[in-house]
């Protein structure tokens, strides 16, 4: 799934127009995307290497996206050591996870994996924060999302081979973007800009994980990367990364925050797309088994299809 934001504001109920949905559709293929790109980088470069390159070129990207905005990015201490926790939790440890995850499982199930973020976001929330508690409809969607887990990763887990931990690697990334999206909130009282948050955190996340990528990686080693693998990093970097966040804060800011997570239904769709048609990748009957449980409990976690659904049955009954 897509970074946390780490910038909320009141969460907002609006009917979104052709555009939004557009822009919503797009962000998307861009987060699908994401997978995709890792899929192809891991089969030529190591962990770090790739993380790296992908915080570090959208940390550039930003930054001069900042400088044709007329923005600068803060320099408080307070807000530096808000952007490193940022940082750490919504970029350095799960983009680690996912793409060494990814060099194990199809960038179809880890996408799946992924969007559990949502249902343990409702778990960490009602633990730490006090105005966000966990309600029954919210309860049933987390049991019926982690079932799907379990039906995805099977009984294999009793043996936990490297597939399964590469799933349970993926599914420590959601754990983490769960615990970046509660943690993201202090922002809110800092007066920055979405821009300058969202740059702020990749800068940072480059930071912790250059010295990581130097020491363990040793890219001076490595054999120079194919094309291919340079345009999935400059894809991964620019478009998933750098394009994603303004196309991301856009949609926050005119449509709200709850239409924004309906991404994560779409998100799936797009990386296992691309990973059927391009890297052959193949999806077991238990991959689309578990998604489409994790889908029901997402569903239940957004409430809305319940309140379509009375809608539907008070406009029937009316008519009756």
């Amino acid at each position: 799934m897509a970074p946390s934001s780490p910038v909320h504001k009141t969460p907002v109920n609006k009917t979104m127009r052709p555009l939004e949905w557009g822009m919503l559709v797009l962000l998307s293929v861009l987060w699908g995307g994401s997978f995709f790109f890792n899929g192809v980088a891991v089969m030529a470069l190591p962990t770090f290497t790739v993380v790296v390159c992908r915080v570090f070129l959208a940390a550039l990207t930003l930054l001069a996206v900042m400088r044709i905005m007329g923005q600068r990015l803060p320099t408080s201490g307070r807000v530096w050591a808000a952007f490193f926790g940022m940082g750490f939790l919504n970029n350095v440890v799960p983009f680690s996870l996912i793409v060494w995850g990814q060099s194990h499982i199809a960038s179809g199930v880890a996408s799946i994996l992924n969007a559990t973020t949502p249902l343990f976001t409702v778990l960490v929330a009602d633990v730490l924060t006090r105005d966000e508690k966990i309600t029954g409809a919210r309860l049933l969607g987390v049991i019926a999302g982690l079932a799907g887990v379990a039906v995805m990763i099977g009984g294999g887990a009793l043996s936990l081979g490297v597939n399964i931990t590469a799933q349970l690697a993926v599914l420590g990334a959601a754990l983490s973007y769960a615990f970046a999206g509660v943690f993201g909130r202090r922002f809110q009282g800092l007066g920055i800009t979405p821009m300058a948050a969202a740059t702020g955190q990749v800068t940072a996340s480059s930071i912790l994980l250059m010295p990581v990528m130097l020491i363990v990686d040793q890219p001076w080693t490595l054999a120079a990367p194919s094309l291919t693998v340079v345009l999935a990093l400059a894809g991964l970097a620019m478009l998933s990364t750098a394009l994603a966040y303004i196309l991301y804060f856009r949609i926050l800011a005119t449509a709200g925050a709850t239409n924004l997570l309906l991404v994560t239904f779409l998100i799936p769709v797009s990386a296992i797309g691309l990973g059927v048609v391009v890297l052959n990748e193949v999806l077991l009957p238990q991959h689309v088994a578990g998604m489409a449980l994790i889908g029901l409990g997402l569903a239940a976690i957004d409430g809305r299809p319940a309140r379509a659904l009375k809608t539907l049955l008070a406009i029937k009954g009316r008519e009756g």
